[in-house]
């Protein structure tokens, strides 16, 4: 297998440096259009840490297109028609993002995080386990850790700024942020959007446990699906064949990171610390797989 090249950061000259996240760099190509490069970059606990997963956004920017495409019926995205030789036109700075690289519309973000959950997993776990409820929605007496649930449950979150958390909020609080119609629309549209995409996943062997979507607003005020989409890194994947109700099952995103993070006398702080070869090399693997199940094929390096 040939060994992906790592990208940590990107600094591109010939378009301008918006801003950095814990995974992207984000660039303005005009007064319309970004730029958004996905790194290597692997965070946990809200911390970047020093060493890249190789390939990892790679896989995140063939998974995103992959499902903003098969989505699109749903809901319209922000991918352009611009193509990247437009948006960057210095060959060597494209060849650097070649493949890890989308120019998207310029648009507004909602200030909410849309999750939905299929099964119960995570902090909805958490939450259900003191109070019988997930985001002031009541579930049944009596489940288990990572069952699925009757019906998938729409559970809100602020977007928090940097270096905070983000945190779970009632339905009713989104209503009080977005206004109802829109608030309505953009539950309505997410469990739409992870129920199509949960079905089809399960075929190719993966449950999506819970994801996020973002959403943002054009200036005619029309919504958009923006960010990345049903990606190891905005969701929870497991393989059909190792999941059973009762445990938390083995998955695709970075848990695998976090679990061994969690091993470690680290307080959870900057700096993180680094890792060995071989959690690297099987978060790869994961990653990968991940992409290899929903595809359908080989990923590429």
């Amino acid at each position: 297998m040939t060994v992906p090249t790592i990208l940590y950061e990107t600094r591109l000259k010939c378009v301008r440096h918006r801003s950095s996240g814990k995974v992207r760099d984000i660039y303005d190509v005009d007064d319309h259009h970004l730029l958004i490069v996905t790194t290597d970059r692997i965070s946990a606990f809200d911390v970047v840490l020093p060493d890249a997963i190789p390939g990892k956004g790679r896989v995140l920017t063939s998974l995103s297109k992959f499902w903003f495409a098969k989505l699109k019926g749903v809901i319209a995205n922000h991918l352009s028609a611009m193509s990247l030789e437009q948006a960057v036109p210095d060959e060597d700075e494209r060849a650097q993002i070649e493949g890890r690289a989308m120019v998207v519309k310029k648009l507004k973000p909602l200030p909410v995080e849309a999750i939905v959950r299929g099964y119960l997993i995570g902090s909805g776990w958490r939450e259900y386990q003191k109070t019988g409820a997930v985001c002031g929605i009541d579930l049944a007496q009596g489940l288990q850790q990572a069952e699925q649930l009757p019906e998938a449950i729409y559970t809100p979150s602020t977007k928090a700024e940097a270096g905070e958390h983000d945190e779970n909020i009632p339905f009713e609080n989104t209503v009080d942020l977005l206004g109802p119609d829109l608030a309505e629309k953009v539950r309505t549209v997410s469990l739409r959007l992870y129920t199509e995409a949960a079905e089809f996943a399960r075929q190719r062997g993966i449950i999506i446990a819970d994801t996020k979507f973002e959403f943002g607003l054009d200036e005619a005020g029309a919504l958009y699906l923006i960010d990345e989409l049903l990606t190891p890194d905005s969701s929870r994947f497991w393989p059909v064949e190792q999941y059973r109700p009762g445990i938390s099952p083995p998955s695709f995103d970075k848990q695998f990171v976090r679990d061994y993070l969690e091993s470690l006398d680290w307080d959870k702080t900057h700096p993180g610390p680094k890792l060995p070869p071989e959690v690297i090399a099987k978060s790869t693997a994961k990653y990968r797989e991940a992409e290899e199940r929903l595809l359908g094929r080989t990923p590429t390096a």
